[in-house]
């Protein structure tokens, strides 16, 4: 396969990567999913299923383009019809929406995909998106694991008209790319790094009780919100005499919930959301890196 001759310089950032990942094992996972307990006491032998294919999963990558360097911060999912080649426009418009009020500077600048290899049937999935950009970026990962590779197994296609039997035809070229952070990447890794547990305790111990907490003040919350709408169901029917008092409270009370259906709150919701996202992907990246130094494998999916 050719080389681009667009002199274009890609930066790519590590997010990118990791919802690449997170996205094929979500799907993988969900399409094959370990062998139960019911069907090992059926008799039924998980290795005697034939191996299926590994899913492809796509997606719309976004950023910057500054002059001749094209920056790529993130990525979202996209919905996509393998059998007649086709994309939910829909979702795609939804999505980019909702990206573009948290992120008003960033624009879609590509998409990505997973396989080995640049397949023909790319090809529709990257002209279908020539209407929002006219010059498409391609992000594929290899998901298999190669104990001998040292490189990252991304790849960053540029697509480029060549005339091939005196036709002309688009066809994929390789492009080169340089892993960027900013330094707010850089401080959450090194964050995450020098995190130690402060009583002695494993990260998965603290984890559990941390949840197990929350679970417990969902809990109880659910149980008073349930009392306070009885209550008010009783005095409603005239089964209890009604009390203005409590009501007033009540009142004062719902008065202190956000407004969750107005526009300000899903740009802070959704701003809190990819920031959370954001450190969960970091310290995946850190856990993967300690594992590298240490000489094990390095599981990107």
């Amino acid at each position: 396969m050719a080389s681009s001759s667009s002199g274009l310089t890609f930066k790519l950032h590590p997010l990118v990567i990791l919802n690449i990942s997170d996205h094929y094992t979500r799907v993988k996972s969900q399409l094959h999913p370990p062998p139960s307990v019911h069907d090992a006491s059926n008799g039924v032998d998980p290795s005697a299923a034939p191996p299926a294919d590994p899913p492809r999963v796509y997606g719309c990558v976004i950023g910057v383009q500054r002059g001749r360097t094209v920056e790529i911060f993130n990525s979202f999912e996209l919905l996509y019809e393998p059998a007649t080649h086709s994309l939910d426009r829909a979702f795609l418009d939804k999505k980019q929406e909702l990206y573009k009020k948290v992120f008003p500077n960033f624009y879609v600048l590509g998409w990505y995909s997973t396989g080995s290899d640049a397949e023909e049937s790319d090809m529709h999935i990257h002209k279908a998106l020539m209407d929002i950009n006219e010059s498409p970026v391609y992000v594929l990962l290899n998901p298999s694991i190669n104990h001998a590779q040292k490189d990252l197994p991304v790849t960053i296609y540029e697509s480029e008209l060549h005339v091939i039997d005196g036709i002309p035809q688009l066809i994929f070229v390789h492009a080169s790319y340089t892993i960027e952070t900013v330094e707010a990447e850089r401080i959450s890794v090194d964050h995450v790094a020098h995190l130690k547990p402060s009583d002695g305790g494993t990260a998965a111990t603290q984890l559990a009780a941390h949840l197990t907490g929350i679970h417990s003040a969902i809990k109880m919350l659910n149980s008073r919100v349930r009392v306070l709408h009885h209550y008010l169901l009783a005095m409603q029917k005239g089964e209890i005499p009604c009390e203005n008092s409590l009501l007033r409270q009540v009142s004062s009370l719902l008065r202190r919930l956000p407004a969750i259906e107005s526009g300000k709150f899903q740009d802070d919701f959704l701003m809190e959301y990819n920031d959370t996202l954001l450190i969960t992907y970091l310290a995946m990246l850190t856990n993967c890196s300690r594992h590298s130094r240490r000489g094990g494998r390095t599981p990107f999916v």
